[in-house]
């Protein structure tokens, strides 16, 4: 293998889609490790301690202001802040057929911006209405937009960060910079937002209908918040940071056709990457299904790594195909499926899914493993799969 690396030089020589002196190992999210520490940096030293080739994140929960950061959870990092003159209601209705609906009203200069929502047995924010978050999605029964006369309103609540968010998050930024500098760990930031940000505003279904019905407001749509999203790319950038990264969860093939994506979701996926490039720094695409139609969209977008690689529920995801197809152009992140595999599976199933990853996609380089998209459950079950995970990989790489 050679000389041993660093553990940010095996991460960003594997997203360079080079041979690095062995496959690393980045869990992609760990939430079931992450809500037993006490921070973020308890949090990297217990993934170290582990074996594993952490990163240290900029868009980790102590970058947020504790007073909005249930306002998008979904949507970590800087915080998310609206006009001053932005005044914000909400409320609870008891329907007559025993629902529960919440309200939440944004009065803005330019007009109101409302929407309401269905309670479900597990929703987990009480009598708040988040402003950005997966759960409003099958949850709303009106969406906060739903045709350009919104556009103005909604320009009142995607204000950029300044003043003493900008301090906040420069302090922060250099702590985490310090402390990967210290243990010699790469650096990422995040997480940029378009198709997924659209999705919380308009609806799944009905933003792809307004794809189709109403093609100028849904690229005014795109366009305003790829806007907002690149005011608050740049501020983390300048932070200096190895890798940022851009959630495209909702921006597969299972949601957009390529054509479509090509015209409303390429422009601005190539602008990042740009930005990031230009900044020194590599470009990440989460995408968990829907991916491998759209490889040759990112490689023409000069997208450094596609992350969540995921061989069971990710739809039309066939590693060995996704390996040939990326032909050296783009690294790949993942490989084990998360859900079904480590929380669910047996040892011997996670062992054979390490196996078949590294198998099919650490040829040649341009591969880091991790489970997708995330690790949520904390049982013995879930913690034996992860040692034996971590045991399967060290004994491939002959570091066990």
């Amino acid at each position: 293998m050679g000389t041993e690396m660093s553990s940010r030089e095996r991460v960003l020589t594997a997203i360079e889609g080079k041979q690095p002196d062995h496959v690393p190992c980045c869990f992609m999210i760990f939430s079931a490790l992450s809500a037993r520490c006490l921070d973020h940096f308890d949090f990297v030293n217990r993934q170290l301690k582990l074996g594993l080739d952490a990163v240290v994140a900029l868009h980790a929960r102590e970058a947020e202001d504790p007073r909005v950061g249930r306002e998008h959870r979904d949507l970590p990092g800087l915080p998310v802040r609206y006009h001053p003159e932005v005044m914000v209601r909400q409320g609870r209705e008891d329907a007559p057929d025993g629902r529960a609906l919440l309200h939440k009203e944004y009065l803005t200069p330019a007009g109101a911006l409302r929407t309401t929502l269905q309670v479900s047995d597990d929703w987990r924010y009480g009598e708040q209405v988040p402003f950005l978050d997966d759960w409003l999605i099958p949850r709303s029964t009106r969406r906060l937009i739903s045709g350009p006369r919104d556009l103005e309103p909604l320009g009142y609540l995607l204000q950029p960060p300044t003043g003493e968010d900008l301090v906040r998050f420069r302090e922060w930024a250099e702590r985490a910079r310090a402390f990967a500098g210290e243990k010699d760990l790469a650096v990422s930031a995040g997480w940029g937002a378009v198709g997924d940000m659209a999705c919380w505003l308009v609806g799944m279904q009905e933003l792809m209908l307004l794809a189709v019905d109403q093609p100028d407001f849904t690229a005014e749509l795109l366009g305003q918040i790829a806007a907002w999203n690149a005011e608050r790319m740049a501020i983390v950038l300048e932070a200096g940071v190895d890798l940022f990264i851009r959630r495209g969860w909702y921006e597969g093939v299972d949601f957009w056709s390529p054509r479509l994506y090509e015209r409303f979701l390429l422009p601005s996926l190539r602008a990042e990457a740009e930005m990031a490039h230009q900044a020194g720094a590599r470009f990440g695409y989460i995408m968990t299904s829907g991916s491998t139609p759209l490889l040759d969209l990112m490689v023409d977008a000069r997208v450094d790594v596609l992350i969540g690689v995921d061989p069971v529920q990710g739809r039309g995801t066939d590693l060995a195909d996704l390996k040939a197809r990326a032909g050296g152009r783009i690294a790949l992140w993942g490989g084990v499926n998360g859900f079904l595999t480590v929380e669910r599976g047996e040892e011997s199933e996670v062992r054979r899914a390490v196996e078949e990853a590294m198998g099919c996609l650490a040829p040649g380089g341009g591969f880091v493993l991790s489970p997708v998209d995330n690790v949520t459950t904390d049982t013995p079950e879930t913690w034996r799969n992860v040692a034996a995970l971590i045991d399967e990989w060290q004994a491939i790489c002959g570091r066990s």
